[in-house]
C-alpha cells in the first residue's frame, strides 16, 4: 500500500510539475500571441497543475529525503511501540535514497546495534515493518534460553517484573517486562509465557556482509529474523524517532495524550 502511494506521488508530481513548465515555457505564449492578450485564461488541467505541483513537490521531498510517517500495525514491538502509534522516521539517517527504487545515492551514516528500523523485508517486499536491529555486518547472533548472545557475549537482563499493559497493550497483561542492555544500549523488552509446542527461535546465526540481524521487543510474538534470515541493507527504510500520534479506542478521545512527542529508544 505505501509503495503504491510513493509511486502515485512521484507520477503526479512529475506530471504536474511537466505541465506547468511546458505551459510556461511554449503553450502559455502560443495562447497570448492568438488571444492578444497579456495573460490569457488557463485551461483547467495547467490551472490544477500549476496549484498542486509546489505541493505535491514538497511532500515528495519531505517523506521521501527527510522524515516519513507510519502507523505501528502489531504488537511484535511492544512495549516501545504500541498497536495504534504513528511514528516518524529518519529517511537520511542511512543515507539518501531515491523514491521507489531506494537505491541509496548519498553515503551519510550506517546503522547502529540497537536501532529501530523500518524496512520491507526480503520475502514481503511490498509491506513495510519495523524491528530492532540486535546483529551488525560479520557478527555471529545466538539465541538460547531467552538471551541474546553476540559473538559469544550475552546481554544482561534485569529482574523479571509483570507488565501492565495500557490501552491497546492491555491484551500482553501478564508479560514479563525486561529491561535488556546490549553494548551501548538500554531498552524494554517482553516475554510471555510459552504454550505448547511454541517455537522460540533459538540458534545461531552470522551475519553476513551489508546485512543485519534484527528483532521484535515483544520477543515471543515478533516474526524476525530468527525465522527468516538477516535484512540485506537495501531494504532499510529508515531510523524510527519518534512517536507523533497515538489512537486508542480504550482512551478518553481516542487519544492516547502521554505517548504523543516520546522518543523511541
Amino acid at each position: 500500500m505505501m509503495k503504491w502511494f510513493e509511486l502515485g506521488l512521484v507520477v503526479l508530481t512529475f506530471a504536474t510539475g511537466i505541465t506547468w513548465l511546458l505551459d510556461r515555457l511554449v503553450f502559455a505564449r502560443r495562447r497570448a500571441r492568438q488571444s492578444g492578450l497579456l495573460e490569457p485564461k488557463e485551461p483547467v488541467l495547467v490551472d490544477y497543475s500549476r496549484a498542486f505541483f509546489p505541493v505535491l513537490f514538497a511532500v515528495l521531498v519531505l517523506r521521501s529525503f527527510i522524515a516519513e510517517p507510519f502507523r505501528i500495525p502489531s504488537s511484535s514491538m511492544m512495549p516501545t511501540l504500541l498497536i495504534g502509534d504513528f511514528i516518524l522516521v529518519n529517511k537520511f539517517s542511512y543515507g539518501i535514497r531515491l523514491p521507489v527504487t531506494n537505491r541509496k545515492v548519498i553515503e551519510i551514516g550506517e546503522p547502529q546495534r540497537g536501532d529501530v528500523v523500518v524496512f520491507r523485508p526480503p520475502h514481503h517486499p511490498d509491506q513495510d515493518w519495523i524491528k530492532r536491529i540486535v546483529g551488525l555486518p560479520g557478527d555471529v547472533v545466538a539465541y538460547r534460553d531467552n538471551t541474546v548472545y553476540v559473538n559469544g557475549e550475552p546481554f544482561q537482563y534485569g529482574p523479571p517484573r509483570p507488565y501492565q499493559g495500557v490501552g491497546r497493550g492491555s491484551d500482553m497483561t501478564g508479560a514479563d517486562l525486561i529491561e535488556e542492555t546490549m553494548p551501548g544500549r538500554t531498552h524494554q523488552i517482553l516475554e510471555t509465557r510459552r504454550p505448547g509446542g511454541f517455537d522460540p527461535g533459538e540458534g545461531e546465526w552470522r551475519v553476513p556482509e551489508g546485512e543485519y540481524f534484527v528483532m521484535g521487543d515483544n520477543r515471543d510474538r515478533s516474526d524476525d529474523s530468527r525465522f527468516w534470515g538477516t535484512l540485506p541493507e537495501s531494504q532499510l527504510r529508515g531510523k524510527a524517532f519518534l512517536v507523533w500520534m497515538n489512537l486508542d479506542s480504550s482512551a478518553p478521545g481516542w487519544v492516547d495524550w502521554g505517548r504523543i512527542g516520546s522518543s523511541i529508544p
